[in-house]
């Protein structure tokens, strides 16, 4: 059996005066047809979108779809906040930006995937990315107090531990940094005035994870907050605005280095002339419009037309006109229009049959009938010739489908990659991937069937960023939450207040300390390597905690008396659970499928602790274990 590269190669047009149709294309396949156009483009692709929901579904499709790293598959994420706002964008959102700024003008292969409205955001000009941009290399020359004022003009903010973009934080002789655009902070060892070494470390544990020869660091903004930019900044806006700028926030904010938020929106002040996304893109771009992203673009600019006007009643917050922040939709054409363009628009009566693909039949398990899974099983044994990719959301759920599958004696076989897929022979195979279409392409022998469509929708996967670890000991190794003045307590001298950290230079080596500070104000110092030893202080009222004297036994003997006291509950609830143990309970049968149809009807999706209360208890009622569990309400997902 043949790739499917081999069969199926999606025509793209030559010339700018070409736009190219294509049509029936269902499901997952719009996808397909652009990675694999993507993989013979003189030049890399821009897929223009009708919202920030289609980029976000076309990056999961193209991510699985795509081989890794050889064809990079980017976004130009939006700002998420509305038209002349008073906010501004997260820090990852900007980190993602800049770093497709930079990436862009020498992407030779690639997709670019942007809802059109990014496309109307006025930007910086291409040269401020790259003049504002530093390499940094082993042995190179490097002076601390330079480099904090340098990062500090670029928008980099310091602080006193690194954990997002845009900070950095300088202890002795050694500097942290969250470079923008980067998926890790480094940091930077000093032997004299040189870079000795270049250590990626993880922000949660502060860790390092190996050694690098170089690192990339691009500016913390996409305005400049050094002289000459604030200089530019104050003189357009008295130019611009007749506004008493000593009673304006922005203006003084601007005038003393500090990013106020909402800035972006004033970034004509900031530079002679404002490019646009289109204006980073390599010659040899080929742009692919899905359904009609203009009528999005005109809705959006009614939107930038009456925030404008709203926002005319703050005199001391001006606003520039909509032509002077954004494009507009007849703009943004004309710059799209030096580009050859290929339209997707399945209003096409189906059957056209331009590159072959089916509509997949109605595959949904419906547990009100004796066989749930019928329709699955009836396709795929029509199919014997074909090769079957099933994608569950999640290694998890991978799982249950899999049990699911047992009832139809379906033993899919695991697969890794969609690559890996290509190459197989006729069978049926499971793979993770969080997809919500699929594909039928008879031609080529090949299907594709998502998890989503065997239960009727969208399956409650929370796709958001990686959630935060809640345990208390991650808590302490990060500092996140740990301020000046908190109590602690170490698992060796007990109950200290927390004052800090500071270095000191042991053996001619700059260690970094946490200062902790005991009663009649004495002082423990605590390597940052020994944060394990440290915990937070979960008395009543922290602020009164009863602070430890150094080199007391009060400690030990409250330690100790506390051990007595567990070791003698302990034996208590050993007693109490070898006696529930021993009885047994009835248990109940789980009719998973009808469970997961019940769950997706829900239009909520459940939190990861909901949803491990609910595997719990049903773990426990399918056993013949007696349950003991109480179950707070919790209003939400159901």
């Amino acid at each position: 059996m043949k790739p499917i590269t081999e069969l199926f190669r999606p025509p793209l047009p030559d010339t700018n005066k070409t736009t190219l149709p294509w049509h029936d294309l269902p499901g997952l396949s719009a996808s397909l047809a652009i990675s694999l156009a993507a993989a013979h483009s003189p030049g890399p692709l821009l897929v223009v979108t009708e919202n920030n929901e289609q980029v976000e579904q076309l990056r999961r499709e193209l991510g699985f779809l795509c081989p890794g790293g050889k064809l990079p598959v980017l976004s130009f994420p939006d700002w998420e906040t509305l038209p002349y706002d008073n906010f501004s964008a997260h820090q990852d959102i900007t980190s993602d930006r800049l770093d497709t700024l930079y990436r862009l003008p020498d992407l030779d292969r690639g997709i670019l995937v942007v809802s059109f409205t990014s496309l109307m955001h006025r930007l910086p000009p291409r040269h401020y990315i790259t003049s504002n941009s530093l390499i940094l290399e082993c042995g190179q020359r490097f002076d601390i107090d330079t480099m904090r004022s340098t990062l500090a003009k670029a928008g980099y903010q310091a602080v006193e531990a690194v954990f997002e973009h845009g900070e950095f934080a300088v202890r002795g002789s050694i500097m942290d940094i969250f470079p923008m655009g980067s998926q890790l902070p480094y940091r930077i060892d000093l032997l004299g005035d040189e870079i000795e070494t270049l250590r990626p470390f993880d922000p949660e544990t502060q860790r390092s994870l190996g050694q690098v020869d170089e690192i990339r660091l691009l500016p913390g903004k996409e305005f400049p907050l050094n002289e000459r930019g604030i200089l530019q900044f104050r003189t357009r806006f008295r130019e611009r605005f007749d506004v008493d700028t000593r009673n304006c926030p922005l203006y003084q904010d601007v005038s003393d280095g500090i990013a106020s938020p909402g800035l972006e929106y004033y970034l004509a002040l900031f530079f002679e002339e404002l490019s646009s996304l289109v204006d980073f893109l390599p010659e040899q771009t080929r742009v692919i419009r899905l359904g009609r992203p203009d009528q999005a673009g005109d809705e959006f600019w009614n939107e930038i037309r009456t925030r404008h006007q709203d926002r005319q009643i703050d005199r001391y917050r001006p606003v520039l006109d909509p032509g002077e922040v954004f494009l507009s939709v007849s703009d943004v054409y004309q710059r799209l229009n030096r580009f050859p363009t290929v339209t997707i628009d399945n209003t096409t009566a189906a059957g056209s049959g331009q590159f072959g693909f089916r509509d997949l039949p109605d595959l949904t398990i419906n547990a009100r009938l004796q066989e749930p899974l019928a329709r699955l099983a009836d396709f795929i044994a029509a199919q014997a010739d074909s090769r079957i990719l099933l994608c569950a959301e999640s290694a998890g759920r991978r799982e249950t489908l899999l049990e699911l599958f047992r009832t139809i004696d379906l033993q899919p076989k695991s697969i890794d990659s969609w690559q890996d897929f290509q190459a197989a022979g006729p069978d049926v195979y499971l793979s993770v991937a969080p997809l919500d279409r699929g594909f039928w392409l008879p031609a080529a022998g090949t299907i594709l069937i998502s998890e989503a469509q065997l239960f009727g929708g969208k399956i409650a996967q929370r796709r958001r960023r990686g959630k935060t670890s809640d345990n208390t000991e991650f808590v302490i190794k990060s500092l996140t939450e740990l301020r000046e003045g908190d109590a602690v307590v170490h698992v060796e001298h007990g109950v200290g207040r927390y004052r800090g950290l500071t270095t000191l230079t042991i053996d001619n080596q700059d260690t970094e300390f946490l200062l902790l500070e005991y009663a009649g104000e004495s002082k423990l110092y605590v390597p940052v390597s020994s944060l394990h030893l440290v915990s937070r202080y979960t008395g009543a009222d922290p602020d009164l905690a009863p602070l430890n004297r150094l080199g007391s036994d009060a400690w030990k003997k409250a330690r100790r008396r506390a051990a007595e006291k567990i070791r003698d509950v302990a034996a208590e609830l050993l007693e109490i659970y070898a006696r529930r143990e021993a009885r047994k309970g009835f248990p109940y049968n789980c009719d998973e499928i009808g469970l997961d149809q019940f769950a997706d009807s829900f239009p909520f999706e459940e939190t990861d602790d909901q949803a491990s209360a609910i595997k719990a208890v049903i773990d426990d009622m399918s056993s013949e274990r007696a349950m003991d569990r109480l179950i707070c309400g919790d209003v939400g997902f159901g």
